[in-house]
């Protein structure tokens, strides 16, 4: 082996719908990690899908209906379906949202490579702003979101513990 190669898969980032030995997609299950997590550190924890409110669960159920207009991106390593992130056009702006890491694939550059393909496809959209917003205990997705030259801005949505950001397309 040549000196700093490793044996990691390499994080390949595609357009959903995509196959992989995970499932047809993996999609569903990764959309049902975020959203359960999600709730439970809002402190609304759910047992399963089922109980999640209906526009999250519409997500995980249907989602070529609810990201009909969006690019959902998925991050595959190798065998496994790593993450994924939907960006979703609006009049003037992009938005990045969902924006996931399975637990056993984080620290190995997997959102960093999710959320330069979406920057990436908002470059092409015309938009020019792209924006995201994030839980404020999200700490480390805020510190990728200002690595990638996100700043916090003023808040376009009434939910407490929201964090707005946005940078140039």
């Amino acid at each position: 082996m040549l000196a700093g190669m490793t044996d990691r898969p390499e994080t390949v980032v595609a357009r959903w719908p995509v196959r992989s030995p995970s499932g047809p997609d993996g999609l569903a299950g990764l959309l049902s990690a975020y959203h359960l997590q999600t709730e439970a550190e809002k402190g609304a924890a759910v047992a399963d899908v089922a109980a999640l409110p209906d526009r999250y669960r519409a997500e995980i159920v249907d989602p070529r209906a609810v990201f009909a207009r969006d690019a959902v991106l998925v991050a595959l390593r190798g065998e496994e379906t790593a993450g994924c992130v939907v960006v979703a056009p609006a009049a003037g702006w992009t938005e990045i949202k969902r924006l996931w890491v399975t637990p056993p694939m984080r620290g190995q550059g997997v959102a960093a490579a999710l959320v330069a393909a979406a920057l990436k496809h908002a470059g092409k959209t015309g938009a020019g702003t792209v924006r995201l917003s994030v839980w404020n205990w999200r700490t480390d997705a805020i510190a990728l979101y200002e690595r990638f030259g996100f700043t916090v801005v003023g808040s376009w949505d009434t939910r407490d513990r929201l964090v707005c950001m946005e940078r140039a397309a």
